[in-house]
């Protein structure tokens, strides 16, 4: 059957942008992230031929997470120029090609991520989420699976168990224990992957 399939732009965004060469129109328009980011949408599209399809953005506002902690993510550099004047053509694009776009201020790309891929499941759909983020692998089970389009590799609760050591119900709790150094949450002193798993 195929997949209800949920796209995290923000993810397909950045590594476009960091994966291809600078690519500009001839008024000086970067095009890097849009060509790459829209090809790899293309090419997922083409091989999973999805029942339904969704790309997710994170927006520059803060969410809660920041109030909680102000040093959430705060090691992260500005986004260059280059970069984020890319960002409305891509989701003019997205949008133009009749693909559901969601962003929401105040919340990450993955709690929406996480919420359509719960409503998905509750109406019966078999959920591929296409993503780099290793949050995600909390949402793995019987009916979800992660992907990284950019390396080909798709993961169900075994293949989360193979590389974190811990099944997707623990995700949370191991990388509580371990921290994350991406999005600048400390972890208990000590403690590593293979620690925490």
């Amino acid at each position: 059957m195929p997949p209800f399939v949920l796209v995290d732009g923000s993810y397909f965004l950045f590594r476009a942008y960091h994966a291809l060469p600078p690519l500009t129109t001839s008024t000086g328009l970067h095009t890097n992230a849009i060509r790459g980011a829209i090809s790899a949408i293309q090419k997922l599209m083409r091989r999973m031929q999805p029942t339904h399809m969704a790309v997710i953005f994170d927006t520059p506002e803060p969410t809660f997470r920041h109030k909680l902690s102000p040093i959430y993510k705060g090691d992260r550099p500005t986004m260059p120029e280059e970069l984020s004047q890319q960002i409305p053509y891509l989701h003019a694009l997205i949008k133009a090609q009749g693909i559901p776009l969601y962003s929401l201020p105040g919340a990450e790309a993955d709690d929406i991520i996480g919420t359509l891929a719960k409503r998905a499941v509750l109406e019966g759909h078999h959920v591929l989420i296409s993503t780099g983020d290793k949050d995600m692998a909390q949402l793995v089970n019987d009916h979800v699976k992660l992907e990284d389009s950019f390396k080909d590799r798709v993961m169900d609760t075994d293949g989360v168990f193979e590389k974190f050591g811990v099944w997707p119900n623990q995700i949370i709790d191991y990388l509580t224990l371990m921290g994350d150094a991406s999005d600048g949450i400390m972890g208990v002193p000590g403690v590593g992957a293979k620690t925490a798993a």
